[in-house]
């Protein structure tokens, strides 16, 4: 072979050089998916949060590919792919330490979102600089340059869709973040010492070797894990320490429900015992209804309604089906023919109702930093009008802070659905200084609803809340926007704070 064909060949084997670019380019995507996952407990699945972490990760693939095609004109990228691969793997094993220790040292989350972002960026943009490397490798002929970039292009487009797919369909919900990320990193410190050993001897693959070992082993004892990680959420279980059989559901770090293994008839939370205030105010004591609840949670108030009146049959759309493992195998629930559980979308499962089926709906799919919005909308309480039978009744819980933008605009669209509407909510959360906020419940109905009678019940119940209607709630409610499908600004009208529960 003559000195002019060795120069033409290229550096590493069209397998090598598609492998590379497929892994590191499905590596990024992984990184992004899971760093949603993992900065929920904190932030929330906001439309915010998926748009900062999608940015960031863009930001990531720009950056690296710019700085790594810079850097294979510099230098010779047979000694910096390794390095490359196995720094990127190093952040990605420790990501969870660093993500949830800095959530520790800083409750109100700012910090655990600069550090999300710098561990975001630092893999994604050394991995996206693999890609260039690979492609100055590959360049040997300038004939070929269109159809080595198209190729390599096209290669780690696919390995992102794969990435994507694979993350967002398998791993989230069957792998613990941790495990993956983990995993992860491990997988790229492998890869690193291959190309190390290959390109440099096997003297040069050692030290990536410690370092994912290292990186590893933190993220194994992250602060801040939890019982279960579900497809959607990161669920713990706590004991009640003043009552033996009390069990606390949080989710995503905020108490979403209270169930008493012992009595399904105690109601911890207010807004739970505003609730069932609300259903009795409007239903007869002891009466079996015809239920529906979009969002499980931990099954508190179906579990209620079949103690307290027996023969009631509850259908629950519950779209996380960890959740509702969790309720069966640590909260004591007990699924049957007067309790069923399907795992869907409520909004889904809202459409296939039967008209006019159902005494009463309840809404509690809202928690203190995520809605999911289509459920707010004009259209998806058209759905809530159309199976519940003639004066029927739908209580829904609304979370919102600040000035209640959401809360508003939630309360407006039930007006133009239902006949009647009035809100139940601590005194303060009307007051005009814009300093109220936490739980609301919403009751519409077609039938008329009775003021008087929820203030009672709510007495009777030990809520300190108050109830607005007529004119004093249009005050409230203003010139607030009504929600549509095509237009529901929730997560920008929504103004989160950490709530006692969900």
């Amino acid at each position: 072979m003559t000195t002019d064909e060795t120069q033409r060949r290229p550096a590493l084997s069209d397998l090598s050089a598609a492998l590379l670019v497929f892994g590191s380019s499905a590596a990024v995507l992984v990184v992004e998916l899971v760093a949603l996952r993992l900065l929920a407990p904190y932030l929330g699945l906001t439309l915010e949060t998926s748009t900062t972490v999608i940015g960031i990760a863009l930001a990531a693939i720009a950056l690296g590919s710019w700085a790594g095609g810079q850097a294979a004109d510099r230098v010779d990228p047979r000694r910096t792919i390794g390095p490359l691969l196995a720094v990127s793997g190093v952040a990605a094993a420790a990501t969870p330490f660093v993500v949830r220790g800095a959530a520790e040292l800083d409750r109100e989350n700012g910090l655990v979102l600069v550090v999300a972002a710098v561990m975001i960026l630092v893999p994604g943009a050394l991995l996206s600089a693999v890609t260039p490397m690979v492609t100055k490798l590959m360049l040997t002929d300038l004939g070929q340059t269109g159809t080595i970039v198209g190729r390599l292009s096209g290669i780690g487009t696919v390995g992102a869709i794969v990435g994507t797919v694979v993350t967002g369909f398998v791993l989230i919900s069957v792998v613990r973040v941790s495990t993956i990320l983990v995993g992860l990193g491990l997988a790229l410190v492998i890869a690193a010492v291959v190309v190390e050993v290959r390109v440099r001897g096997w003297r040069f693959g050692v030290l990536p070797a410690v370092l994912v070992l290292g990186g590893g082993l933190t993220a194994a004892v992250a602060p801040g894990g939890c019982d279960v990680e579900t497809t959607y959420h990161c669920v713990s279980v706590v004991p009640d320490p003043q009552h033996e059989g009390g069990r606390t559901l949080v989710l995503d770090g905020l108490r979403h429900s209270y169930v008493d293994l012992t009595d399904a008839s105690n109601l911890e939370f207010e807004y739970i015992r505003a609730m069932a205030a609300a259903i009795d105010s409007r239903h007869r004591d002891g009466t079996a209804l015809q239920a529906y609840h979009l969002g499980g949670g931990g099954l508190t108030l179906p579990q209620y309604l079949r103690e307290q009146r027996p023969g009631t049959r509850s259908l629950v759309s519950e779209i996380d089906g960890g959740v509702l493992r969790v309720d069966t195998d640590l909260l004591g629930a007990r699924t049957g023919d007067d309790l069923e559980v399907r795992v869907e979308d409520g909004r889904l499962g809202l459409g296939r109702l039967p008209d006019g089926e159902r005494d009463l709906v309840v809404g509690d799919a809202f928690g203190g930093v995520s809605v999911p919005w289509h459920l707010t909308t004009r259209e998806a309480l058209v759905q809530v009008h159309r199976v519940l039978r003639p004066g029927g009744t739908y209580a829904v819980n609304l979370i919102d802070y600040g000035d209640l933008g959401f809360a508003r605009s939630a309360v407006r669209t039930l007006q133009t659905v239902f006949e009647n509407v009035v809100v139940l909510s601590a005194a303060a959360t009307f007051d005009d200084d814009g300093h109220g906020g936490g739980n609301l419940v919403a009751v519409a109905s077609d039938g008329p609803v009775d003021a008087d009678a929820l203030r009672s019940r709510l007495e009777d119940r030990e809520v300190p809340w108050v109830v607005e209607d007529g004119g004093p709630l249009q005050r409230w409610i203003g010139d607030a926007r009504v929600l549509v499908d095509d237009f529901a600004p929730v997560d920008q009208l929504l103004t989160p704070s950490p709530p006692r529960y969900g």
